[in-house]
C-alpha cells in the first residue's frame, strides 16, 4: 500500500517536473500534532510518529526522525521501500544535506509551501541557489493522490473563561501591541495555533490532545483580524470578541489578505511559526522583522490564577495516577491487564475526578521491551499482556479545563532483577537531582539538563530525548519556549511562573524501559548581593514506586528529598482516598 502510494507521488512528480519532494509532519501552523487532515507523512510513508520528514524522489524514499522514535520507526517502515535515517546520528546527513547534494543542478525542489516554515524555506533558498536549483512551493501534490483524505475539522470552540485564564483577551493583545510599539512594529503576523488560543482566550477541538482552533491572527496597533471558520464561534465568544474589537474573517482569506499589508507597514513574524507560503505572500519592499513571537514567553510566564488552578488540576490528577498504581498492585496476576486496558483505566479514573476534557497525549503504556520504544504506540497488534514481574512504563496525562498535565511512573509488577533496580533507582536520583537545584536567575535549561542526565553519565549510561519541555495552561503539553535540552543552547530563560518537565529516562532495547517525570514550577528563592536565586517547586502528585528503588545506591540527601516529596504526596492525596487505599498509600510513601 505505502509503495503503491509512492510510485503514484512519483508519478505526479514526473509530470511536473520536480526531482524530490519534502513532506514534513506539519499543519499550515508548524504544529507537533497535526489533524488528521495533515497526516501526510503518515499517509506517504507508513510512519505514525508524531516527528519527522520524509523526501521522495524517482530512486530514493527516506525519513528522518529523532531519536524517541528509532525503534518505532524501524519496525513501521519494515515492510515499505521507505528507508530511515536516524537524526544526529554519525554520517547520517540531514534533510538539508542530503538534498542539497543529492539534487542536481538546475532541477527541481517541491513541497506544500503552506507546511514548511518560512525558516526552512529561507534554508532551502539559500543552499539550492548554488546549484541553481528552483522552487516548486504552490502544489499539495499529496492532495491528488490521497483519495479518501479526510476533511478538516469542524470542531467548535468554547471560551475559557477568565476564572481559569486570569486575564482578559483585551489585555493580553494591549501587552503585545506594546512589546510590537517597544520594537518598532507595526503589524504582527500570528500563526501559531496555541498562541492565538491563549491570546484570544478560546480553545477548541481541531487537534486531538490540544484544545486549539485552526486559525490565524493579525494584530496591529489599533485592529485585531482573526482568521477563523466562524461557524466554529458560538455566541459567547463572539459576544465576548465585539464587533469593533476582533474582527472575523475567514480561515483561508490569510493568503490574500497579506498581500495587501502596505509597504509603510513593519510587520512582524516568527519565521519557525509561520508558513512559508505566507511570507512570499508578503509583498516585496515590505520590511519584515523576525522574532519569537511575544505571546509565546507572555504564555509561558503563568500567572497566579492559572498557576492556582494548574496545580487544582495536579491534585486530581495525582489522585487518579494514585488509584491507578493501587489498582495495578492490587490485581497484576490475578486479572487480565493488558497494556491497552490498563491506559484505558488511567483515562476511566481521570474521567472521575471532574473538569476532565480529554488526554493530553496519546497514552504510552509499555511493559517490559515495549517500554525501551521511548514513544511506543500501543496497538491491537502489538498489545501485550502484563505479568506479575518486571516494569511497566506509563506516560500519560489529562487536559482538564483548570489546566493540563503530564506525568510518566514506571511501575514494579513483581520481581525485578537487580539490573532493572540499578537503572530504576539511577533515574530517580537523575530526576531528584534536578528538581532540588538552586540557580541564579539568567540560566536556561541547556544549562540545566546535566545536572539529571549527569547521573546517568556517570554510570556510562544516557538517555536519546531532552530531560523536559515546557507545559501550556488547558493548552499543548508540549510548550516553548522554556525546556532541558542539550541541543538548544537558545532556549529561554527560566523564569518565575514557567513550568517545565524534569523526565530523565532509561531504554535498554529488548527488555525494559524507565522514565519518571515530574512538572515544576519555577519560583523565586532567596536574593542575596549575588543575585536572584531560583528554584522548582513539584506540582506532579503521585509516588515514585518504593518496590523498584535500590535504596544502597541513594545518597543521603536523594533519600530526604524523596521522603519529602512522599509525605507531600501522601497529605495531599490521602484525603480522596478510600481506608484501605490510604493505608497502602502510606506504605508506598513511607520514609527510607
Amino acid at each position: 500500500m505505502i509503495n503503491n502510494r509512492i510510485e503514484k507521488l512519483r508519478s505526479l512528480m514526473k509530470e511536473k517536473d520536480i526531482f524530490a519532494y519534502i513532506i514534513p509532519s506539519a499543519d499550515y501552523h508548524q504544529s507537533e500534532y497535526v489533524g488528521e487532515f495533515f497526516k501526510g507523512r503518515e499517509f506517504i510513508s507508513g510512519f505514525t510518529g508524531s516527528a519527522g520528514t520524509v523526501v521522495i524522489t524517482q530512486e530514493k524514499a527516506i525519513l528522518w526522525t529523532d531519536g524517541r522514535y528509532f525503534l518505532q520507526a524501524e519496525e513501521e517502515l519494515s515492510t515499505s521501500c521507505v528507508e530511515l535515517y536516524k537524526m544526529g546520528q554519525e554520517n547520517v546527513p540531514t534533510t538539508f544535506e542530503y538534498i542539497e547534494n543529492e539534487v542536481p543542478s538546475g532541477s527541481k525542489v517541491g513541497f506544500d509551501g503552506r507546511t514548511i516554515s518560512a525558516a526552512m524555506g529561507a534554508i532551502l533558498e539559500l543552499n539550492l541557489a548554488k546549484k541553481n536549483i528552483t522552487i516548486s512551493y504552490e502544489d499539495d501534490l499529496l492532495n491528488e493522490i490521497w483519495e479518501d483524505r479526510p476533511a478538516l475539522s469542524d470542531a467548535k470552540a468554547f471560551l475559557l473563561d477568565i476564572k481559569y485564564s486570569g486575564e482578559g483577551f483585551t489585555s493580553k493583545i494591549a501587552r503585545v501591541r506594546e512589546w510590537m510599539r517597544e520594537n518598532n512594529t507595526t503589524t504582527h503576523i500570528l500563526t501559531s495555533l496555541d498562541d492565538i488560543a491563549w491570546l484570544f482566550n478560546i480553545r477548541g477541538g481541531d487537534i486531538k490532545y490540544n484544545p486549539v482552533v485552526l486559525s490565524y491572527a493579525v494584530i496591529t496597533l489599533d485592529k485585531a483580524i482573526l482568521f477563523i471558520d466562524e461557524n466554529k464561534l458560538n455566541d459567547e465568544i463572539k459576544t465576548s470578541f465585539g464587533e469593533e474589537v476582533v474582527e472575523i474573517k475567514n480561515y483561508f482569506e490569510i493568503y490574500e489578505f497579506v498581500k495587501t499589508i502596505n509597504k509603510e507597514e513593519i510587520v512582524l513574524i516568527d519565521s519557525n511559526k509561520i508558513s512559508y507560503s505566507i511570507l512570499k505572500n508578503i509583498p516585496a519592499g515590505v520590511k519584515v522583522v523576525n522574532g519569537m513571537n511575544p505571546s509565546t514567553k507572555f504564555k509561558a510566564q503563568k500567572n497566579s490564577v492559572e498557576i492556582e488552578n494548574t496545580k487544582k488540576a495536579h491534585i486530581r490528577d495525582g489522585v487518579a495516577v494514585t488509584k491507578f498504581m493501587y489498582w495495578l498492585k492490587n490485581n497484576i496476576g490475578k486479572i487480565e491487564i493488558t497494556e491497552l486496558s490498563a491506559a484505558d483505566k488511567i483515562t476511566e479514573l481521570r474521567r472521575e475526578q471532574g473538569k476532565f476534557i480529554e488526554e493530553s497525549f496519546g497514552t504510552i503504556a509499555g511493559y517490559a521491551s515495549n517500554g525501551a520504544i521511548i514513544h511506543y504506540s500501543v496497538t491491537k497488534e502489538s498489545n501485550t499482556t502484563l505479568k506479575d514481574r518486571g516494569l511497566f512504563l506509563l506516560d500519560s496525562g489529562g487536559q482538564y479545563f483548570d489546566g493540563t498535565t503530564d506525568i510518566t511512573r514506571t511501575f514494579a509488577l513483581g520481581e525485578l532483577t537487580e539490573e532493572e533496580k540499578y537503572h530504576f533507582t539511577t533515574v530517580a536520583r537523575a530526576m531528584i537531582r534536578l528538581s532540588d537545584v538552586k540557580f541564579l536567575h539568567g540560566v536556561n535549561g541547556y544549562y540545566l539538563d546535566i545536572l539529571a542526565r549527569g547521573i546517568l553519565w556517570n554510570e556510562g549510561l544516557n538517555y536519546n530525548h531532552g530531560t523536559g519541555h515546557g507545559v501550556g495552561h488547558v493548552l499543548n503539553v508540549h510548550e516553548g519556549p522554556n525546556g532541558f535540552r542539550l541541543d538548544n543552547k537558545e532556549s529561554a530563560i527560566l523564569e518565575e511562573g514557567m513550568i517545565t518537565t524534569n523526565e530523565p529516562g532509561f531504554y535498554k532495547a529488548g527488555s525494559h524501559g524507565i522514565r519518571l517525570e515530574n512538572e515544576m514550577l519555577c519560583v523565586k528563592g532567596e536574593k542575596n548581593e549575588f543575585g536572584q536565586f531560583m528554584e522548582f517547586e513539584p506540582i506532579t502528585i503521585a509516588p515514585i514506586d518504593l518496590d523498584a528503588i535500590n535504596v544502597e545506591l541513594m545518597k543521603e540527601d536523594e533519600k530526604a528529598y524523596l521522603n519529602e516529596y512522599h509525605k507531600m504526596v501522601f497529605d495531599t492525596v490521602s484525603p480522596f482516598l478510600t481506608t484501605e487505599e490510604t493505608n497502602w498509600l502510606k506504605e508506598y510513601t513511607r520514609a527510607i
